[in-house]
């Protein structure tokens, strides 16, 4: 039976987005996961699978966008929110757990001496530049293009950029990636061109005076997963030393990579670092963490002090669920997660060749992506191919369909709960839906 039994007129999903419709715009808040012509409803999870209304069930390989890094319902995590639950979930105050989860932290990540806790990714990026700005005492930011840093409007920014307005590619022009965005802040957002050694000191020297950051994401998803060329971020931070402009990683999917994060495996030496999914253990969180002289911007004693906080932040049941999910990734466990991670990536180019369909497989630790293009991604306008896009969308639908559930664009990822089996289990439903493509030219 098809797993694609939600996309029936009387299945459980299809009565309950009607629902929603008239609710909800467009009938879902996950606009991040708009699956055409409805979504599908989760009911449970457990482990690397979810169960769907309808009763189907699918082995889950996006992890909630990377966020679940231990997948469902994982026990150590279960227990300690459990436990932190009847001692309260909420305080105006701060707890223990977050004093703990900041030492954890600031041990594993080399470039992190102090940190700042926030309830999203977004409000670790958009604190990480508040920062800089109020360090450096200059106002724009940089950015690479095609790389998305979430919902603040001095980064969205040329993540959704296209050949009609993305301009010439050792200068790429700043163009809004969200209907909403003020024109001023998209002009004041410089945009660089990834792994360009010569255009980006050209493009960082021309406008050091302004320019307080320039924003990284080590190894971008919009991106295509093209990783940094040996050598490209100790530039970046050579150049950006030399001219006073500070350096934020955007960690919150790369945190994965390695006990220490991207930038330990990398380089780069940031300045500031923006954290969230995995720190949370599947509840919200985010996080600016940074050298203590940067971060003393935040310190609530100075008269100088950045103006920030948040009702929810540093709440102790994410923080428990956090500790929980980080002091289970041992470097046992990212040794396993990144060999069977090389392991699925090689067998899955070796099938898209054995297929002869035109796409890629890129990627690194636990992460890996279906690049759908014609070459292998250099820059991000490598990854602009409409007929790419268009095998993308239905290889999704062939792999939900054979009970692989990835996200939209390709993204996708492994947790600890996965073995050997369902790395087969994905090669398996990889090859179904390669031969549906085929079948369809």
């Amino acid at each position: 039976m098809s797993a694609n039994r939600f996309l029936d007129p009387g299945s459980e999903s299809a009565r309950l987005f009607a629902q929603a419709q008239r609710l909800i715009p467009g009938g879902t808040s996950k606009a991040n996961f708009n699956v055409k012509p409805h979504p599908f409803y989760v009911a449970s999870g457990r482990g690397c699978r979810i169960t769907d209304l309808d009763g189907v069930e699918r082995l889950d390989a996006i992890n909630n966008f990377t966020a679940l890094i231990h997948g469902h319902a994982f026990p150590p995590v279960v227990h300690a929110v459990t436990e932190q639950l009847a001692r309260g979930s909420a305080f105006a105050a701060s707890t223990r757990e977050e004093v703990e989860l900041a030492q954890l932290l600031v041990e594993r990540v080399p470039g992190v001496e102090r940190i700042r806790f926030a309830n999203s990714g977004t409000e670790g990026v958009m604190m990480a530049i508040k920062a800089a700005r109020a360090y450096t005492g200059r106002d724009r930011i940089a950015k690479f293009e095609g790389a998305y840093h979430g919902y603040y409007d001095d980064v969205q920014v040329s993540f959704a950029s296209g050949p009609a307005d993305w301009g010439p590619e050792q200068e790429p022009t700043s163009t809004p990636s969200s209907r909403g965005v003020p024109k001023h802040r998209v002009a004041e957002t410089l945009v660089l061109p990834w792994n360009d050694r010569e255009a980006v000191a050209r493009l960082l020297t021309r406008h050091a005076p302004e320019i307080a950051a320039v924003v990284v994401d080590p190894l971008s998803n919009r991106m295509g997963f093209i990783p940094p060329a040996a050598g490209f971020l100790d530039h970046v931070r050579r150049v950006t030393r030399a001219l006073g402009i500070l350096v934020i990683f955007d960690e919150v999917i790369s945190f994965r990579v390695a006990s220490g994060g991207a930038q330990s495996r990398y380089g780069g030496e940031p300045d500031l670092t923006a954290f969230g999914k995995i720190i949370g253990g599947g509840f919200p969180v985010g996080a600016t963490g940074g050298t203590a002289e940067v971060m003393a911007v935040f310190d609530p004693s100075s008269a100088n002090a950045i103006a920030s906080g948040g009702t929810f932040t540093a709440n102790p049941i994410s923080m428990v669920a956090g500790l929980a999910t980080l002091r289970a990734l041992d470097d046992k466990a990212y040794e396993r997660l990144e060999r069977m991670g090389a392991d699925l990536r090689a067998r899955l180019e070796e099938r898209l060749r054995e297929h002869g369909v035109e796409g890629h497989v890129t990627g690194d630790a636990s992460l890996f992506r279906f690049t759908m293009t014609s070459k292998p991604p250099r820059t991000y306008r490598d990854t602009v191919e409409p007929a790419a896009a268009e095998r993308m969308g239905h290889l999704f639908m062939h792999l939900l369909d054979a009970g692989v559930l990835v996200n939209t664009n390709g993204l996708a990822c492994l947790s600890t709960p996965m073995g050997d089996a369902e790395l087969g289990e994905i090669v398996q439903a990889f090859d179904r839906a390669l031969w549906q493509l085929r079948r369809a030219r």
